[in-house]
């Protein structure tokens, strides 16, 4: 087999993030997710707040009971539960996860304008918690780039200001950049999201795929080389 034009690694690349993107961001998401209201919760450990909490993880047990793709009858029922918790307190950490987790179901189930209604409505949110913030903000960019609004996912993810999602953020605005064809910027936000996490030292092995696809080669003594390398050379 000869080696990929570049054409065809960049076709590749958007390929993967097709099929695989949107998954893996799925599962930053609700680690992160997870976190942030555990840390929520003990810092206000009231009787009404975890009364809330227990209501909201019978509510993600139940989202996660459905899968990826709940039939009609089922979505319904959950978002009803979603709006149950939001009525309670619209401003809560309850209430925003409640959010989060509708809109990546309807993302799942390929309705991308709704799940970019129901982020956006969250966004109005005045909980001051900048972590669940920026990981709705991420998947906000996300279901607009689903839907082509490259531009307004860009500006959307430069709203976010916690530090800690930096390498997430420019990673994101790369595959942004490889969805519009625009390889230059593509490169230099991969580069600056390899760069933050070479210092972090946290894992980059599909970053360093997707630096490869647009023709960056990084050198990583910790890391094998990538797949699409041995598969060029086969």
């Amino acid at each position: 087999m000869s080696a990929m034009t570049e054409n065809e690694q960049l076709d590749d690349l958007k390929s993967f993030l097709k099929k695989y993107g949107s998954k893996v961001l799925s599962l930053i998401l609700v680690a992160l997710i997870a976190f942030f209201a555990w840390q929520y919760w003990q810092n206000k450990n009231t009787a009404k707040l975890q009364k809330q909490t227990a209501k909201t993880a019978m509510f993600m047990d139940e989202a996660r009971a459905l899968g990826d793709q709940p039939d009609a009858k089922a979505f319904a029922a959950l978002a009803a539960s979603a709006e149950s918790i939001l009525q309670e307190d619209p401003d809560s950490v309850q209430a925003l996860q409640a959010q989060l987790v509708m809109a990546k179901q309807a993302y799942n189930k390929n309705d991308y304008a709704l799940a970019e209604r129901i982020l956006t409505k969250a966004e109005s949110s005045k909980l001051k918690d900048e972590g669940l913030r920026s990981i709705l903000l991420i998947q906000l960019a996300d279901t607009q780039l689903a839907q082509k609004k490259f531009d307004v996912a860009l500006k959307t993810l430069d709203k976010v200001q916690e530090d800690t999602f930096k390498a997430t953020v420019d990673e994101a605005r790369g595959d942004i950049y490889v969805a519009k064809n625009d390889i230059a910027n593509a490169k230099k936000a991969y580069q600056a999201a390899w760069n933050t996490l070479i210092e972090r030292k946290q894992e980059r092995q599909i970053l360093q795929i997707k630096l490869e696809s647009v023709g960056v080669l990084v050198e990583d003594p910790d890391l094998e080389r990538p797949i699409l390398t041995h598969v060029d050379e086969l």
